[in-house]
């Protein structure tokens, strides 16, 4: 039991100090050795949790996909029972964002353009977006809108406008106004 315990706190360190390394400089910006540097661990540790740097790209973003769609699912929640509310309200996770560390961009939309075509990596991008579509669809349906997958895909536009303008502005406000325009898009949707 101990010796799980133990592989499952050196790989939860290892997989957040790539997931921040990741975050804030890229995919081909960070090595396995500032990423073994940064965690604390041996190379022979992070051989044994992640094969290769591409094992390690993929858990990353596996674990973010997650992580991503719970900050907005709970965005949305805490706007209350109405779906076109929650459609607004999950934004807010990128407000929420914003203010833990600044934008660093989408770490999906950044996967998609460093990573080959045929990668694993952007397998999990698509299948992230697919997942986000998905779950927009479903909310937009529920509000009645006249074209729920139109709608949908106008809002993911939204959040990923948002997260690159973000980026490139470090403006906190781009958020309002895309929040704003989903608000329009949810009045007139129906």
């Amino acid at each position: 039991m101990a010796t799980r315990t133990r592989k499952t706190n050196t790989e939860e360190r290892i997989l957040r100090t790539a997931g921040e390394l990741f975050y804030a400089n890229g995919l081909r910006g960070v090595g396995i050795e500032q990423v073994i540097a940064e965690s604390g661990v041996a190379k022979s540790t992070l051989y044994v949790h992640f094969r290769t740097k591409d094992e390690l790209v993929a858990a990353y973003l596996r674990r973010t996909d997650d992580s991503w769609m719970a900050q907005l699912q709970a965005a949305a929640a805490r706007s209350g029972d109405q779906p076109a509310n929650q459609l607004v309200g999950l934004f807010d996770a990128l407000l929420d964002a914003f203010d833990r560390h600044g934008f660093f961009g989408c770490p999906f939309v950044s996967a998609a353009v460093e990573a080959p075509l045929d990668s694993e990596a952007r397998s999990i991008t698509i299948r992230h977006i697919e997942r986000r579509q998905a779950w927009l669809t479903e909310l937009t349906t529920r509000v009645g809108a006249a074209d729920p997958v139109a709608l949908a895909r106008q809002i993911g536009l939204l959040i990923d406008g948002a997260l690159a303008s973000g980026r490139l502005l470090q403006d906190r406000a781009v958020v309002d106004e895309a929040k704003d325009a989903a608000r329009s898009l949810v009045a007139h949707a129906s």
